[in-house]
């Protein structure tokens, strides 16, 4: 932008969503005390503002709202404007999105607006706003005038409703009693998913249609244990109906972030990293649980995607691309049947008829439902049916595909893109770490193992400051001290890494990050962790403390099953003592509700049934085909550690493994279960059997 009319507070901040923001007429204030004694000393409402980068109808808000000069005049008479990115302030994006649920009969979402005293306290909460009255919905500008009215002529009943709501924020989240946690809360999982399932289309429920990854993982260890075949088939009919249609950038690769229609087509078209990562986790088992090579393709084409297009220049993963470009949501990923035809000639008919695009196109205003003659790319029928049609076997089909959907990607990416959210966050960077590692370590693709030793290095040592972990890094800047989240998604991913490569470095770190949640964050009154760390100088109005498992599983779950994982591989039963006590203290939440606690119930998993610990001992080279049998493996309740001979870091790390050596020279694995263990084997075959 070039001599912009403003220039606001915002413009010094690293947060792109913030930066978004910066010329904006209203006079935005990041989050912190200078705002809040101005609100003071002015005796002004604060109008609290949280969103993030590649919210579409953040965006809009802006554009409408923000960007007005009469409604900047409103925002900056009348209120102290603060603008949050919800990905950079977890804590305060927990605290407040309660209280807008609370205002809103449960309808939470971004943009998040709310009215607070210069106290912190909540006047008044909603999500999306429009300029002016309509939809059902106040207009923003009313608001603001009628706000502004009760703080000047009805305050004590402002300031009345606004005590009451944090008193009920506090009391929120706190244990509810306890209830006997047990196998049967997984089996009452899966039949509450039966029960929602859509078996034509997959998926669970009515649009909009969300891929909650994390619960067809639950769903494939719930099959390991039950062979209930209408368990895997409902896993299955999800993720390959998800892989066909326009949630999947076919041509690009990668998920994003849900579907607006049941039929998987209409996607909301933002990328989101930890998308990426729990979706790899999902595809990556059902390959190891089925053998089927759809899903390890499925799996290549995310990572590649992640390493194309997400991957920091330091060696860790950027957190979003947006949906809109040009101002326009899916602009960049839609495509007109004159522009096939002009990339693809006479290929262009076989490529529209396999991935359902018209003259009309299929891709309408999500609003007014109007056609748009723009197609996103799915797959209607399998290719199979198709290859059958058109006389070719899919193989041949198959091949004639791939250098069609090269052709269109290289046009695509001389087309304005999206946004890069570019901040590399700790927590989502965890997720995504496991995530391609076990996908290198399974499907032997060393760039993705290494891709994942990278972005851990780049966070453990450019990501940390006097040992504490920082949550955000972006251009040569890092700051924000750690949320639970980023120690226990990190911890679960370096656990993931060490049971890859076995460099005895990520699993000591693993270690160090357990017990410092459980030092910063673990509330042991409570036996529940907190979103900020007893060392945060900085106090909200009330602990942000979050169990539910909805788009990213919550800091109690990863906190949870981090420490059992690391208390049964380093033989630590304080840590999942720690681990037990913690699902106990939401116990009856989780069995209230079930079907909201998938990630939850997978720790549960790791505590009510047998767990196997799996020692290979023998130099790297020497074990190197035993490692490819664990790594191939679906193992869900294993813990795997190498024993390298003379290896006193890992010796150190586990005490118990110096009793397991080779066998006759030769490379063995030891297979124990809940530490009872077998006579070791140095044939992968037996191996093999003995899993």
């Amino acid at each position: 932008m070039t001599n912009p009319a403003h220039t606001n507070r915002l413009a010094k901040e690293f947060s792109p969503y913030l930066l978004q923001h910066q010329h904006n007429p209203v006079d935005w204030y990041p989050w912190g005390a200078e705002a809040f004694d101005k609100a003071k000393r002015e005796d002004k409402l604060v109008f609290l503002s949280v969103g993030y980068a590649t919210c579409h109808w953040c965006h809009v808000m802006e554009h409408e709202s923000f960007e007005s000069e009469e409604i900047a005049a409103l925002l900056n008479k009348d209120y102290v404007a603060i603008k949050v990115d919800r990905e950079e302030r977890p804590d305060i994006d927990n605290v407040y999105m309660q209280v807008v649920q609370a205002f809103t009969s449960g309808h939470g979402g971004w943009p998040m607006s709310v009215f607070l005293a210069p106290d912190q306290r909540p006047v008044f909460a909603a999500t999306y706003l429009p300029p002016a009255n309509r939809f059902g919905r106040p207009g923003f500008g009313h608001v603001l005038s009628e706000l502004a009215r009760l703080w000047k002529s009805d305050r004590d009943n402002l300031l009345k409703s606004a005590t009451e709501v944090t008193t009920w924020l506090n009391e929120r989240g706190a244990p509810q009693g306890r209830a006997e946690l047990g196998k049967a809360h997984i089996n009452v999982f899966a039949r509450q998913l039966e029960s929602i399932f859509d078996s034509d289309r997959g998926g669970f429920g009515n649009a909009p249609k969300f891929p909650r990854p994390h619960s067809l993982s639950l769903l494939l260890r719930h099959y390991r244990d039950h062979k209930e075949p209408q368990v895997l088939g409902m896993v299955e009919k999800t993720l390959e109906c998800m892989d066909r249609g326009g949630m999947n950038d076919q041509i690009g690769g990668g998920f994003h972030r849900y579907s607006t229609d049941e039929n998987w087509l209409l996607p909301h078209f933002e990328k989101m990293l930890y998308d990426q990562a729990l979706m790899t986790n999902a595809y990556l088992e059902a390959w190891q649980v089925t053998g089927k090579p759809q899903y390890a393709a499925t799996v290549r084409n995310i990572c590649d995607y992640v390493l194309r297009d997400l991957r920091d220049e330091k060696g860790g993963f950027h957190s979003a691309e947006d949906a809109d470009s040009e101002g326009v949501e899916g602009k960049f990923y839609v495509w007109s049947m004159a522009e096939l035809k002009q990339v693809l000639g006479a290929d262009a008919a076989l490529f529209a008829e396999v991935y359902g695009c018209g003259e009309k196109g299929n891709f309408h205003d999500e609003a007014t439902h109007k056609q748009s003659g723009e197609n996103i790319l799915h797959l209607p029928a399998q290719l199979e049916v198709l290859a059958f049609k058109n006389n070719m076997r899919e193989e041949e089909l198959s091949a004639k595909l791939r250098p069609l959907r090269e052709k269109l990607l290289a046009v695509r990416s001389k087309r304005v893109r999206p946004l890069l959210d570019d901040k590399v966050l700790a927590d989502w960077n965890g997720l995504m770490i496991g995530a391609i590692a076990r996908t290198g370590a399974a499907l032997n693709e060393a760039r993705y193992l290494k891709a994942a030793q990278e972005a851990a290095d780049f966070i453990l040592t450019t990501m940390q400051k006097d040992a504490r972990l920082l949550h955000r890094y972006r251009k040569g800047n890092a700051g924000i001290l750690g949320y639970l989240e980023d120690y226990t998604f990190l911890a679960n991913g370096l656990i993931d890494l060490y049971q890859c490569d076995f460099n005895a470095r990520w699993l000591s770190e693993a270690q160090r990050l357990c017990r410092e949640a459980v030092r910063l964050f673990r509330v042991e009154k409570e036996n529940l962790f907190h979103t900020q760390g007893s060392d945060d100088p900085e106090r909200l109005i009330a602990p942000s403390r979050v169990t539910y498992d909805g788009a990213i599983p919550s800091g109690n779950a990863a906190a949870a099953l981090a420490l059992v994982r690391i208390g049964r591989l380093c033989q630590d039963e304080k840590l999942v003592e720690i681990a037990k006590a913690t699902l106990d203290a939401y116990s009856t939440e989780i069995e209230s509700r079930p079907e909201a606690y998938p990630y939850a119930l997978m720790a549960l998993d790791w505590l009510v049934n047998p767990t196997q610990e799996i020692v290979v001992a023998g130099k790297r080279a020497e074990s190197k085909s035993l490692l490819d049998v664990l790594a191939r493996k679906f193992l869900p309740r294993a813990v795997v550690a190498l024993h390298e001979p003379g290896d006193a870091e890992i010796e150190k790390l586990i005490p118990a493994i110096k009793a397991q050596v080779e066998v006759g020279g030769e490379a063995a694995a030891y297979v124990c279960t809940n530490f009872a263990c077998r006579a070791p084997v140095t044939e992968a075959a037996a191996l093999e059997r003995a899993l």
